[in-house]
């Protein structure tokens, strides 16, 4: 019998009986979102913003702040360069700031930025509304539908608010209903503030920054257009003819004489007036959202788990399925995400491009490429900037950066420079989506960018004649960032990695026809593996001290067996390794990430019930809220953390599919677990 969808996702909507600071829930399309307090709109924006600050934010929303009246920008030509040696010669890299320098290298870290396109909330009586004034306040997210529910009372009024995103376009279609708007006591207002790199992208303090022009207002329409420095972008308000807008310096007040207010606020890049008008409506992005999110929730694969009799179960589910809703309004855009997506931001709105991987492989798996598909035309867009990263050390092909802007270009860092591990990724992202599709018409399209993201891996691997192999050597920081850059050598998951995707690039040559480089053979064949010592291995081949005074952040050894399979580890020194590492790991230290890292490592040496464990231990940053979102507990930075919710997904798919050689059904769920899956294939 199929799975019921409808009442296996309806079965998890969040619910808020009280405004809850750390899970504010939010309505997007995976390039625009709209994150809400318990009133369905930014009514409360004050008393979130330390914790989870409400946002409205795009994959195109950035702001530049000019260096100075006579500068606009700094490039990475303005940066002094730290240098390293590398195999006898020198490199560079944007790692540290210069004496004198301090100023580019800030500057360059946090602009550009991503934006909060403005704030969007009740008010009453001309004020602020205030929590303790709401009442009997009961806020629904409906994921089948898209459609975030809210009630309450406010002066001993009901009012109802009903708030979605459209599914085609960067709107917002709200309904307030209230007798208190039939007065003009209850008013929407919209905000727009400053740009700014902080956790709220928002800096509500510089009116004198930044203008608020309106281009045209007529009878239940608004056009504005606001101008950051030299960024620009368009709002546009569509209201009921009962609806009057009031227009201040950067902020646009709506009232009614009716028990009902219906808005259309759409953002663009594009100047409406200048361009063919789509005159959406309420009951129009209503239904696009009604419409996306049930083909979203029908079409993909899916997970069933709470039948089972272990009360683990549906804490389990839960988190799936809270976990594809945000992976998909967040991480799955035109654009690689950052880590908080499109909800706040975090490093500066800046993305991650090592954590590319954590928010979007689970996709393909899940039935679900289209949604990893949006992103990838952005790499062959941006390999011009990735060719001038690998060649600025006269490195062959394409070198991903770690921490970037919209425009692909390196931000300086102590660590973001110094990291590999970004770099496979895309090539093995590339061939779950073909074995999801097994169209050779993909391959050839993405072939240029598999060539010349696999031409700088074998490139800057180094031939040891005396080991006859080939490594990875200084300057180096791994995935565990904790080691020093100069110290490092063949760090366990990245020469993995490098075999594996090496190996994935030569295949899709030979399949094509194509030229290709046949170092990429010969680095595979010959790339160092793990080092093992006292039977477990070791963080990088240098690192003797991995269990004692490296035994925090990432466990990054266990992921050459867990994520990736790498043929060449012994399953009896990885069991020993994992059981060390629960053993004496630092758990606090550890990211939301690393917790399926261990669960899927787990699952292949065979023990499924210390996978559930593992993923659902109780400790600081395995922390899922009300809304779904990993919350890590001991970073005020990151109220929510999406590479931990992708990385939950991708275990779940190895636990529930199995993986290559595995042939026993679910082999992630112990016995006595009902587990019921539709469409998850083998993992790799």
């Amino acid at each position: 019998m199929a799975i019921d969808r409808y009442k296996l996702v309806t079965g998890h909507n969040p619910v808020l009986e009280k405004v809850d600071v750390d899970s504010p829930l939010t309505v997007g399309n995976g390039e625009f979102a709209f994150t809400a307090d318990v009133t369905g709109l930014q009514t409360l924006y004050r008393e979130y913003e330390e914790t989870c600050p409400l946002c409205t934010m795009s994959q195109w929303g950035w702001h530049t702040q000019p260096v100075s009246k006579e500068r606009y920008a700094y490039t990475l030509d303005d940066l002094v360069m730290t240098e390293f040696d590398y195999n006898g010669r020198k490199v560079i890299y944007p790692k540290n700031a210069a004496e004198g320098n301090e100023e580019v290298y800030e500057w360059l870290r946090k602009n550009p930025h991503r934006l909060n396109l403005a704030r969007i909330g009740l008010e009453y009586r001309d004020k602020e509304i205030q929590a303790e004034q709401l009442d009997g306040v009961h806020q629904e997210l409906d994921l089948y539908q898209g459609i975030l529910k809210s009630r309450f009372t406010l002066d001993q009024a009901l009012c109802e608010v009903e708030t979605c995103c459209d599914s085609e376009s960067d709107s917002l279609g709200i309904r307030v209903s209230s007798p208190l708007l039939a007065d003009g006591g209850l008013t929407v207002a919209l905000g727009f503030p400053y740009g700014s790199p902080n956790k709220s992208a928002s800096d509500f303090g510089q009116p004198k920054r930044h203008t608020t022009e309106v281009l045209a207002q007529e009878e239940g329409w608004v056009v504005l257009r606001r101008t950051l420095d030299r960024d620009v972008y368009y709002v546009v308000i569509r209201t009921g003819k009962e609806v009057g807008a009031t227009i201040l310096e950067h902020r646009v007040v709506l009232g009614t004489n009716a028990e009902e207010m219906i808005l259309f606020v759409g953002f663009s890049l594009e100047n409406p007036l200048e361009k063919s008008n789509r005159n959406t409506d309420w009951e129009e992005i209503r239904a696009n959202s009604i419409r996306y999110w049930k083909e979203f929730w029908e079409e993909g694969a899916i997970l069933q788990m709470h039948n089972s009799p272990d009360p683990k179960a549906r804490e389990l589910e839960r988190r799936m399925i809270l976990s594809m809703y945000l992976l998909a309004i967040n991480s799955c855009g035109s654009a690689p995400p950052q880590e908080t997506g499109l909800t706040c931001n975090s490093w500066y709105g800046k993305m991650h491009l090592e954590m590319y991987f954590w928010h979007c492989a689970w996709a393909p798996l899940w039935g679900h490429t289209e949604l990893l598909e949006r992103s990838l035309p952005w790499y062959m867009e941006h390999l011009p900037e990735a060719r001038e990263n690998a060649a600025r050390n006269s490195y062959k092909g394409a070198r991903w950066p770690k921490m970037i802007a919209l425009g692909g270009v390196d931000s300086p860092s102590k660590v973001a420079p110094m990291l590999l591990w970004q770099q496979p990724h895309i090539i093995f992202m590339l061939e779950l989506c073909y074995r999801a599709n097994h169209d050779s018409a993909f391959q050839k399209k993405y072939w240029q960018l598999v060539k010349e993201t696999a031409d700088f891996m074998a490139d800057i691997a180094v031939y040891n004649a005396q080991k006859d192999c080939y490594e990875l050597v200084a300057p180096v920081i791994p995935v565990q960032e904790c080691h020093r850059p100069n110290e490092t050598l063949n760090p366990a998951f990245e020469v993995s990695y490098w075999k594996i995707t090496l190996e994935i690039a030569a295949r899709w040559g030979r399949e094509l026809s194509e030229e290709y480089d046949p170092k990429w053979e010969e680095v595979s064949g010959k790339m160092a593996g793990l080092t093992a010592e006292e039977g477990v291995y070791l963080a990088h081949e240098k690192c003797p001290l991995t269990y004692t005074v490296y035994n925090h952040d990432h466990p990054s050894m266990l992921m050459s067996y867990g994520v990736l399979r790498d043929d060449r580890c012994d399953p009896d020194t990885m069991g020993r390794s994992l059981d060390k590492i629960l053993e004496c790991w630092n758990y606090p230290s550890l990211w939301g990430w690393d917790f399926a890292v261990m669960a899927m490592t787990a699952v292949r040496l065979g023990n499924p019930s210390l996978a559930i464990d593992i993923l659902l231990k109780d400790t600081p940053k395995n922390d899922y809220v009300v809304s779904g979102n990993n919350r890590q507990k001991l970073r005020k930075d990151l109220p929510l953390y999406l590479p931990g919710n992708g990385s939950l997904m991708l275990a779940l798919s190895l636990m529930a599919g199995g993986y290559e050689g595995c042939e026993k059904k679910t082999p992630g769920f112990p016995e006595g677990w009902v587990v019921e899956a539709e469409g998850l294939p083998k993992y790799i």
